[in-house]
């Protein structure tokens, strides 16, 4: 947690079901891309993957 807030700047992490509400749970690093893409989610973390839709957006 540290680590993160050190990178970031940002003091907080959230770990939620990653879902639209009324499908299932996601279960592949293929579905998590399909949700990342087409929601209005501005980051999320796949696998070792941190994705970003617009980089500029976040503090280095």
């Amino acid at each position: 947690m540290s680590a993160f807030h050190a990178l970031t700047g940002v003091p907080i992490l959230l770990n939620t079901s990653f879902n639209i509400m009324g499908k299932p749970i996601l279960h592949a690093a293929e579905d998590a891309m399909l949700v990342f893409l087409t929601t209005g989610l501005d980051a999320a973390v796949v696998v070792d993957f941190l994705l970003m839709k617009n980089p500029s957006d976040f503090p280095r």
